[in-house]
């Protein structure tokens, strides 16, 4: 080779080192910015929110100011405007994960509302975010988030349940310690399309039934959860999953709060919950304690 030839070659590959190490980060360079349907943007805790419509229900997506690698997201499956600062999504936020949220009514996890979140995921997905959802499941959400990771236990890295109802049989049923709710009852006997209350009992699809498919495919359980939940009690919820699930090998933290019932849901300071969904999170590390 030519040694003129060979030495700008060199000059040209050490200029691309330089480029190639001056601190950008793969989101910065190699993913391209998500396009949303048309719809409206405002802000959402301080973030970009765009909202939209999918399948027919009300939908947003909040953007992080910095995307981490790979475009990591929390899905919020009901009242994702209770209690935010105390569980986690601002502080997801705020470390480089987008937040979620579609609408799909008081439904309680039922088998029309889980086509809903077919369609979201599907519509999230094939605009670039990643493959694996961090759910949030706050009181009946967590009958969704639950129901809809056992159908797609490989779109899932990490649940968080916050005071989540693990039975229906417990809430709305009233069928052990806690009063339970007729209306809410009622309505999802309707919503399930169960023929009567017998047929609702003996219902198999209720997270306490569904973690088998969780722990094969090593989805991350972290529950919050208030002693004096007279709401939805503890052991017939989330004590329950804890056994189940450890006992299949699972990974289950609970943080318990003594002399808490069912509110306030979340923590004073959501770290725990954070750095926990983080060290499930590929890419994302958890920060220095």
């Amino acid at each position: 080779m030519n040694l003129t030839l060979f030495r700008n070659l060199r000059a040209a590959g050490a200029i691309l080192f330089l480029v190639a190490s001056a601190g950008t980060t793969p989101a910065q360079t190699n993913e391209a910015v998500p396009s949303w349907p048309p719809g409206t943007v405002d802000t959402w805790n301080g973030f970009a929110r765009h909202q939209f419509t999918v399948d027919g229900c009300p939908a947003w997506i909040v953007e992080p100011k910095q995307p981490l690698p790979g475009r990591p997201w929390s899905w919020c499956l009901e009242f994702p405007d209770a209690f935010v600062e105390r569980c986690a999504a601002p502080q997801l936020l705020a470390k480089g994960f987008y937040h979620a949220h579609i609408q799909v009514g008081n439904t309680f996890g039922c088998p029309d509302a889980l086509r809903h979140l077919d369609a979201f995921y599907a519509l999230v997905r094939a605009r670039g975010l990643g493959p694996k959802a961090a759910l949030i499941g706050i009181s009946r959400g967590g009958l969704y988030a639950y129901r809809w990771a056992a159908e797609n236990p490989g779109k899932v890295s990490v649940i968080y349940g916050d005071a989540p109802v693990c039975d229906f049989k417990s809430w709305p049923g009233g069928k052990g310690k806690g009063a339970g709710s007729k209306g809410d009852w009622e309505a999802l006997l309707r919503c399930y399309h169960f023929k009567d209350e017998a047929e609702a009992i003996a219902f198999p699809g209720n997270p306490v039934d569904l973690l088998p498919k969780l722990a094969r495919a090593g989805v991350a359980l972290i529950h919050v959860v208030g002693d004096a939940d007279d709401v939805v009690p503890v052991p017939e919820n989330t004590a329950l999953v804890e056994s189940r699930y450890r006992a299949m090998g699972g990974e289950m933290e609970v943080i318990h709060k003594p002399g808490i019932g069912h509110h306030p849901h979340g923590l004073a300071d959501p770290a725990p919950v954070v750095d926990f969904i983080l060290r499930h999170t590929p890419g994302a590390a958890a920060p220095a304690r």
